[in-house]
């Protein structure tokens, strides 16, 4: 970490809000004018909307993260986790992902860690669940579901493959929706190439406590796109939820009870519970208080936006908070840049506004939903046409060129090349094998230096014992 006498802005997580605003920031700033320092675990954003397809094999995992060193060249990028930050002082206190934590003073604060999976306290499922919130899980889900078609296509027990082909998923959000669909028509393509897997032998179970799925649509593509996913033999559970999940024995509120290896959760998001440790002002859901300018209540120096911090939505009224979407994340890091150079300099503040222009899913390759809000029209789209609006939103939204291009060409090769269904399963413990082959070689080498320390022991008691003889 580099020491300046300049003013540091102080950028707290380096997903969408945090690298647009920075880009922002580094954009708006005179040379030399202040020090821009990200913090964040991970070197590189992940574009969450694209996590079903790199799950699916449509989008390469790479190509759904960016590098923050690479696309922030100008700013001091630290891999770590801010713990705690005194407002007083205006100092935060680094963990690094090795070493002592330190601390670091900066004179403007953005906060931009958005969310983390929201979880209940259901028996089982942090030793089974699997979440969708980073590249790798979405990686890990993919090579898991492929080693299930193994074993199933590999065992002669009935139990063990019914289990294997048997997936559940909580949520019916975006997330949940777009995984299953993805994930359903992966397994349906694998299938082909395993002579004892069927579609028909997969059963795929979707759990959601509200009573439809993809709210986001509205109701009518809601419905739609419930009927279609059933059309594909998905089961559908509404206005239930998931008791347990022990070793993978589900049992739903409805008194439904199944076996499965695999449960997918992705039952909604919650603000990051590190928040509570920055002395900021909270709001009933532990999202950042924030004013319509993105700034912190109470607090001039520091700004908030994305999905933790609760932000009034000019645009539909009094009383209303703006959703957690990439569509406000990266308009209010533009705002939110503007307002940091703005308050630095001592001039007025900008209102976030911005009107919802509708929103896109995929369910699958060629299915999707859409709904695009053009003034006081709403266009509603199903099928094909939405997929490729889904395709065509998301491909221009996720960050840079490089990034674009890259995504594109993935779908492209996709329309000529089939889908690859190789499962990579030994990624999880890559050492694993390396260390079967090495442990019996260390383990007899152990044992041969044990023989030849008691031999040697066994040696000098001999020449001891006759040196008293004589």
């Amino acid at each position: 970490m580099s020491t300046t006498e300049r003013p540091r802005i102080l950028v707290v997580g380096g997903g969408y809000v945090g690298l647009y605003a920075a880009r922002r920031i580094l954009k708006k700033m005179r040379y030399g004018e202040a020090t821009v320092t990200v913090v964040d675990p991970r070197s590189y954003m992940t574009y969450q909307p694209f996590l079903p397809e790199a799950a699916a094999g449509s989008i390469s995992p790479r190509h759904v993260v960016v590098p923050l060193r690479r696309v922030l060249p100008k700013a001091e990028v630290l891999t770590g986790r801010v713990s705690t930050i005194d407002q007083d002082r205006r100092a935060a206190t680094v963990v690094p992902l090795v070493g002592e934590p330190y601390e670091i003073p900066f004179d403007y604060l953005v906060v931009a860690l958005g969310a983390v999976s929201r979880t209940f306290p259901i028996p089982g499922l942090a030793e089974t669940g699997i979440g969708m919130k980073g590249v790798e899980e979405a990686i890990g889900l993919r090579n898991h579901v492929l080693e299930q078609l193994d074993k199933a296509d590999s065992t002669t027990n009935e139990d063990i493959r019914r289990r294997a082909l048997t997936f559940v998923f909580v949520g019916g959000g975006f997330a949940g929706a777009e995984t299953i669909g993805e994930i359903e028509d992966m397994a349906r393509d694998a299938a082909k190439y395993y002579p004892n897997v069927k579609r028909e032998d997969m059963r795929f179970v979707l759990v959601d406590a509200a009573d439809k799925i993809l709210p986001e649509v509205g109701p009518k593509l809601g419905e739609w796109g419930l009927e279609h996913l059933q059309k594909r033999g998905v089961e559908v559970y509404l206005k239930t939820s998931m008791d347990s999940c022990v070793s993978g024995h589900v049992v739903l509120k409805n008194g439904l009870e199944v076996d499965s290896n695999t449960v997918v959760w992705t039952a909604g998001v919650k603000p990051n519970p590190a928040l509570a440790r920055f002395g900021l002002p909270l709001g009933p859901r532990g999202h950042v208080d924030t004013t319509s300018t993105l700034q912190v209540k109470g607090v001039g120096h520091v700004w908030a936006a994305g999905d933790n911090a609760q932000i009034p939505d000019l645009a539909a009224g009094e009383g209303k908070w703006c959703p957690p979407n990439a569509q406000h994340a990266l308009r209010q890091a533009k705002t939110l840049g503007d307002n940091v150079i703005s308050g630095m300099r001592g001039f007025p503040q900008s209102d976030y506004k911005h009107a919802n222009k509708g929103a896109v899913a995929g369910l699958g390759l060629h299915k999707g939903v859409a709904m695009i809000v053009m003034g006081k029209m709403t266009i509603k789209l199903k099928g094909r046409l939405a997929w490729y609006m889904h395709r065509g939103y998301h491909g221009m939204a996720v960050p840079t060129w490089n990034r674009k291009i890259r995504v594109f060409a993935d779908w492209t090769l996709g329309m000529f090349l089939k889908r690859e269904v190789v499962s990579l399963g030994a990624m999880e413990k890559p050492r694993e094998e390396f260390a079967e082959a090495a442990g019996p070689v260390m383990a007899a080498a152990t044992a041969e230096g044990r023989r030849a320390e008691k031999a040697q022991q066994a040696g000098e008691a001999q020449r001891a014992e006759k040196a008293r003889a004589s």
